[in-house]
């Protein structure tokens, strides 16, 4: 029966993944096409395009749509790029990784309301600079929202950054960077000039699935959107989902339109992107055998670090942002810290905060539960039947990732809606497994193919068979990857705002729903107290995964580092 099912892990898991996605195109191309029999579409039509097209924001939202998008991925990359070809190897990279990779569990929220927090015209950086620059009153800049957009491609690329820059952690073992920069080097060439050279062009190929992942995220992010981003028009994401929320529910129709042209938008960006990638690398074939040994190096270097600990810093220093605004008491501007301290906002809104708190941990903790289980299965399955997948499998496994969001949800909304499962609690949690997944198998894939097989090897030597090996030796020795990846999974389930909102009908709130519908009251205090719980959800899991196996190997000094 175990191994019958383990045999089966691989299409379950593809079918978790891939069902809700095509479910959700067909539920959203049907009402863009004017057919939803609930709302009185039954014949096809092309009026919800007509529509969306005669309405006045539209090339505005699309233009914001695809600048932003591809400014903060292309931001984010280089930075990623800049760093790793810097300071890949050394003691100040490896400090920057420390200080970057707990910022991965930061969900995109909380972390879009504290870089708010800190470079709004009344944040702590105005503050700072009011008492050399004698202002006494905030200054008069549209800095958050303003109409280009930058202030959200400043929090996309603080949020991304981190992701990218783990992904190519991953990836750089298998290319032995240290031996082609030794090689590079004794040959003349500068270190950030011999990374470009030699090791970039094959690294580029192992991330690009995660670069094209954030493109797509950027392109159609909601949440960070409606916090960072303009208003009058904002990006085509949040106007589809205005349009989704309208009380006047013919709209929808022109909402599932403008989820094709969000669709449509995002496969353009990765055909752009894809494009840039062709025409860097013809443009680059002459440079890289020019014998160039490189120019600016100390400069480049300092570039990368200085921009790696500001993109940290903006993200901690948003976090204490928010704490110190859960605590304040009267609080005048230009003074950079309140007159007084109180409990008043967490007593305030502690109780209720308390209950958003459990189900959000409830829903994070049962999908990616769902999800390591499936994770774990495909791997084992890998393991025992020497199963190697190929690039097609890692594309399905991103696809979740790939397809915007916005494009999907409302049709699986619909679907949901007819089942009537939409506004359950499992219907949220299962919507949160087809996200969750694609980070666990990530997250998790790599330790485990690691594993020494010689391990097995002993294992089935003493006539232990599979099942016994995989419990007895196999997991204890992942306790703690596993657990990290399940962190990761739940951190990842803390941070979902559409599928929660869509899907949940409004019904199962969490911390990111109640987070975001704050956004618009503009109470500090009270954002600052819902964002930290939301932040101390995501970090709970963390906590956890350190703590666990510290505990349970704490008599075994040989499993403490497994």
């Amino acid at each position: 029966m175990a191994r019958s099912l383990t045999r089966a892990a691989p299409a379950l898991t593809l079918l978790a993944l891939l069902g809700p996605v095509a479910a959700g195109l067909a539920g959203t191309i049907a009402p863009a096409f004017g057919l939803l029999p609930a709302l009185g579409g039954s014949e096809i039509t092309l009026t919800p395009f007509r529509e969306l097209l005669g309405w006045p924001g539209l090339p505005r939202a699309v233009f914001l749509s695809l600048f932003t998008g591809l400014a903060a991925t292309m931001l984010a990359l280089a930075l990623t790029l800049l760093i790793c070809a810097g300071w890949q190897g050394t003691r100040a990279f490896a400090a920057l990784e420390r200080a970057l990779s707990p910022l991965l569990s930061v969900p995109h929220a909380a972390a879009a309301f504290g870089l708010a927090f800190l470079i709004a015209p009344s944040g702590w950086i105005a503050r700072a600079l009011a008492l050399p620059l004698g202002w006494e009153q905030p200054p008069d800049l549209l800095i958050l929202q303003d109409p280009r957009g930058l202030s959200l491609i400043a929090g996309l690329v603080v949020k991304e950054m981190p992701f990218l820059l783990l992904m190519t952690l991953a990836a750089l073992p298998a290319l032995r960077p240290a031996q082609s920069l030794a090689t590079a080097q004794a040959l003349g060439y500068g270190r950030v000039t011999a990374w470009a050279k030699v090791i970039m062009p094959r690294l580029y190929a192992q991330i690009r699935l995660p670069v094209y992942a954030v493109l797509a995220f950027s392109v159609s992010v909601v949440d960070v959107a409606m916090i960072l981003g303009p208003g009058t028009p904002p990006p085509l994401a949040v106007q589809v989902l205005k349009w989704m929320n309208d009380p006047d529910l013919a709209l929808r129709f022109r909402a599932a339109a403008g989820a094709l042209l969000l669709l449509a938008l995002t496969i353009a960006a990765l055909l752009l992107w894809r494009g840039g990638e062709i025409a860097a690398r013809r443009l680059s074939a002459r440079w890289l055998v020019s014998g160039g040994r490189g120019h600016a190096e100390p400069l480049l270097r300092g570039l990368g670090l200085g921009l790696g600990a500001l993109s940290a810093a903006l993200v901690l220093l948003g976090l204490a942002g928010m704490a110190v605004w859960s605590l304040a008491g009267l609080w005048h501007f230009p003074e950079l810290l309140p007159q007084g301290w109180t409990l008043r906002s967490w007593m305030r809104h502690g109780p209720d905060l308390l209950a958003l708190f459990g189900r959000t941990m409830l829903i994070a903790a049962t999908a990616s539960g769902v999800a390591m289980v499936l994770t774990t299965a495909c791997l084992e399955a890998e393991q025992r039947f020497g199963l190697r997948p190929g690039t097609r499998a890692l594309w399905l496994l991103y696809l979740p990732l790939l397809v915007p969001q916005i494009a999907f949800l409302p049709g699986l909304q619909v679907a949901a809606l007819l089942a009537g499962l939409d506004g359950t609690l499992a219907a949220v949690i299962a919507v949160h497994v087809v996200f969750v997944l694609p980070y666990a198998f990530l997250s998790l894939s790599d330790p485990y193919r690691a594993l020494d097989p010689r391990y097995a090897a002993v294992a089935h030597a003493l006539g232990k068979g599979p099942s016994a090996t995989f419990w007895r030796v196999r997991l204890p020795m992942l306790l703690r990857p596993w657990l990290t990846a399940a962190a990761v999974s739940a951190a990842v389930s803390v941070g979902q705002y559409l599928p929660t909102l869509l899907i949940g009908g409004g019904r199962v709130p969490t911390l990111t729903t109640e987070a975001l519908a704050l956004a618009s009251g503009g109470d500090r205090r009270v954002i600052g107290v819902t964002a930290l719980a939301q932040t101390g959800a995501a970090f709970l899991p963390f906590a956890l995964a350190l703590l666990i196996p510290a505990l349970a190997w704490r008599n075994r000094r040989g499993m403490r580092h497994g």
